[in-house]
């Protein structure tokens, strides 16, 4: 059984070795009202939800708690009140059946993902590039097996999630934006507007800039003309969209050429973004290479994740005590 809490989701799953018997996540509407995560209000839903979450799984698996053989966890990154609602109660009910506690790293989780069997999804080989892109981490990771992970790059202040919701919040979208954007921009002429670029070492990343220069975009805008924004809501979130996407899969590609890797796999809540897995579709093709897109259901914060990455870490008792504290900032 694995339950991931670092954010707004509660989520809870049960494997068989790689297979997911039932995987259940409950969102968090509040937020909405303030047009972002509100930490406390997090921790707070994450105890109403966790045990009917967990209810419900082990009732659609056809299991009883006993059968569990392993309880994994997040133990970051992510909020502290949110970790420590799900670690406390993961280490109570591995403490209650006498069973192994497993942390996880839940960006870990995010790229190994790819490996849940599942009809919808083929499987990288090592090693592999995996850019992992969600509304708290942007990075490149070269992938040298289950657990052997080697951090090239990542974003030095704000991740491209954050990039978009708060693009999406300027435009007056409702909260989580990200999704509304990518709707509106599939309309939208995707070269109708230019933004900022920015430059880092490396193959790290930086989108703090883009968001100000987004920001100055449409105040200036709106002072010439007060619809701006409304009569050019589609070509707005076209071309803003495709600028982020470019400016991730730059390095990413830079990464492939550098590296000689032939295979690049997409991870994180933004890869269920329909530009960047269009232009993936295109390095495919262009650039003689294999592409791995997670299934939708996998894409966003949920427990299966946590559970594949889990099962490896099972394989060869890598177990934690249950001192375990949560880490808000978790190294891969």
């Amino acid at each position: 059984m694995a339950i991931e809490s670092s954010c707004d989701d509660t989520s809870c799953a049960i494997l068989c070795d790689t297979r997911v018997l039932a995987n259940r996540t409950a969102g968090q509407e509040i937020h909405r009202l303030y047009g972002g995560v509100v930490p406390e209000l997090a921790s707070r839903d994450h105890q109403k939800n966790i045990v009917p979450v967990v209810h419900a799984v082990v009732s659609e698996a056809g299991l009883n708690l006993s059968d569990i053989d392993a309880v994994a966890v997040t133990r970051g990154p992510g909020l502290m009140g949110s970790l420590l609602v799900g670690l406390s109660f993961a280490k109570s009910l591995a403490l209650a059946l006498n069973r192994p506690l497993i942390e996880v790293n839940h960006m870990q989780g995010h790229v190994l993902a790819h490996f849940i069997d599942s009809p919808l999804q083929k499987k990288p080989e090592f090693p592999f590039l995996c850019l992992t892109v969600s509304g708290g981490h942007t990075q490149l990771v070269l992938v040298k097996d289950y657990l052997d992970f080697e951090l090239l790059g990542e974003t030095i202040d704000d991740a491209i999630g954050e990039a978009f919701d708060k693009a999406a919040k300027i435009l007056g979208l409702p909260y989580p934006g990200g999704p509304l954007l990518d709707q509106l921009g599939a309309k939208g002429n995707a070269k109708r507007f230019e933004f900022a670029k920015t430059k880092t070492e490396g193959y790290n990343y930086s989108f703090s800039g883009i968001k100000t220069s987004f920001l100055y975009f449409i105040q200036n805008a709106l002072q010439k003309d007060k619809d701006f924004v409304q009569n050019n809501l589609n070509d707005i979130c076209a071309s803003y969209q495709a600028h982020l996407v470019n400016v991730v899969l730059k390095n990413a590609i830079r990464v492939l050429k550098d590296k000689n890797l032939h295979q690049l796999a997409i991870a994180g809540g933004v890869s269920a973004n329909s530009e960047l897995r269009r232009r993936i579709g295109e390095l495919e093709r262009e650039m003689t290479i294999q592409t791995f897109l997670p299934e939708f259901q996998y894409c966003t914060d949920n427990a299966a994740m946590i559970g594949i990455a889990a099962y490896y870490k099972y394989l060869k008792a890598e177990f934690s005590g249950l001192g375990l504290a949560p880490l808000v900032k978790m190294p891969l």
